[in-house]
């Protein structure tokens, strides 16, 4: 399947290097000497990919940029300068650049960081769809949205913000920016909601013997384990101030102190962080540091909650149907009607996180090949416990107690207590007499928990 590619530079001898480093089966070149020629390429071909110079007569990459987004926005965009900076690097990344190279270009870079590109071009057009990435699944506009800004982000950023309700992901976000970035160094992840105050600095910096009271030895902190590598901080909102600072000064210097030494050690470390938090407004109320926040969030990412990726529902639950099947060794091929309107209905308080745990306890308990309405969670159904189902109606033998205003659940319930009682616990007979069969008896036995 043909992958398509418009190289745009003013300088010829750069076309001729560029279109012969890149050339290979499967994949047309088209080249441009002129911004305007390039974009009608754009308009005319709808390539996966476009590289284009920086510095040109007639309008700038960045302007090149823009008019891509606005022509092919799936399309995607590396730009390459001989006067790179950081400033502009991270304005070509925020206004959505695929990638960045700086001029003149190793063609061994090129290739791998192009090739990249081109390969996940040539999956996504043989798949036909953008579902999953790294791990993460999702084809409404809004992850597309986010999975194209996390390409973007990933080779280029020292320190990224992902903020997201609880449930949503932010750990997957987390790792794809890692795997992402091509870094060789370890993923190192940090709860800070699961650290002890007192313990922040010497889990972050490290300790020397002596430092404290049981530092009985030397011990590196997560900074220097995670060394050109990541460091992934989940839930940094829980962080104490006096931590937050000495976490900038590590951001800003790369170089950390371990508690008790008077010795800097430099790092290279990336890093992420992740909350559930509104952190403008904890800067606001004076629990997180303004600086902190802006050096974290000059790369901002937001994971979507369920709620606003409604049409995503259908993808997940197949996605973890299909692993729960797997998991529990059985056969289940999908959810039956009743069951996803259940779904539907659900507001999905809990995200993604909660919906994976409906479908693991639904597979868990189906005894057929499909989840049926029966299987799932009873708080997704709106359903009293057991317990408290028993205490309205009554056990059997005795008077239904239930009002006018009892739900449809409870008079079915009620409905099959007194079957039973007629039928003196003979269950074919109760069936009969409900005008349903015997294994339908059953499964509302077990979900009213009489059986």
């Amino acid at each position: 399947m043909d992958i398509s590619i418009v190289i745009l530079d003013d300088n010829a001898g750069s076309l001729d290097l560029l279109s012969t480093a890149l050339a290979r089966d499967g994949l047309t070149i088209y080249t441009a000497s002129r911004p305007s020629e390039a974009l009608a390429l754009v308009r005319q071909h709808h390539p996966q990919l476009v590289l284009t110079d920086l510095v040109m007569p007639e309008m700038t990459g960045l302007d090149v940029l823009n008019r891509i987004m606005e022509i092919a926005p799936a399309t995607d965009v590396v730009l390459m300068t001989a006067h790179y900076t950081t400033e502009t690097a991270v304005q070509a990344i925020r206004s959505g650049a695929a990638d960045y190279l700086e001029k003149p270009i190793r063609l061994p870079v090129l290739r791998e960081r192009v090739g990249r590109l081109i390969e996940e071009a040539r999956r996504r057009k043989e798949s036909g769809s953008d579902a999953e990435f790294e791990g993460i699944i999702g084809a409404s506009p809004r992850m597309a949205e986010m999975f194209a800004r996390v390409r973007r982000i990933a080779p280029h950023y020292r320190s990224a913000l992902i903020q997201g309700a609880t449930g949503t992901g932010k750990d997957l976000v987390a790792r794809a920016l890692h795997t992402r970035s091509g870094v060789k160094g370890q993923y190192v992840v940090l709860n800070c909601s699961a650290v002890v105050e007192t313990l922040f600095e010497s889990e972050l910096f490290g300790h020397v013997r002596g430092a404290f009271t049981g530092a009985d030895r030397d011990k590196p902190g997560l900074f220097e384990t995670a060394s050109e590598g990541t460091l992934f901080l989940d839930e940094i909102g829980d962080m104490p101030i006096a931590t937050q600072a000495k976490l900038l000064r590590a951001l800003q210097n790369q170089e950390i102190q371990r508690v008790g030494s008077l010795q800097s050690r430099k790092v290279n470390v990336r890093v992420i962080a992740a909350t559930h938090r509104n952190l403008r407004q904890a800067v606001a109320d004076r629990l997180f540091r303004e600086d902190l926040y802006y050096r974290l969030a000059m790369v901002e990412i937001h994971v979507p909650s369920l709620a606003e990726r409604t049409e995503d529902l259908p993808l997940l639950t197949r996605h973890f149907v299909e692993k729960f099947s797997q998991q529990y060794g059985k056969t289940i091929r999908g959810v039956s009607p009743r069951a996803r309107l259940a779904l539907e209905r659900h507001s999905w308080p809990g995200n993604v996180r909660e919906l994976e745990n409906a479908i693991g306890h639904a597979s868990m308990m189906a005894e057929r090949d499909e989840i049926d309405v029966g299987d799932l969670p009873a708080s997704l159904l709106g359903e009293p416990s057991d317990s408290s189902s028993n205490g309205r109606s009554g056990p059997p033998g005795q008077p239904s107690t239930l009002g006018e205003d009892a739900s449809l659940a409870e008079h079915e319930r009620q409905l099959v207590v007194s079957a039973l009682e007629k039928a003196q616990g003979n269950q074919s007979h109760a069936a009969r007499a409900l005008g349903i069969g015997r294994d339908a008896l059953r499964y509302k036995m077990k979900k009213y928990g009489l059986l």
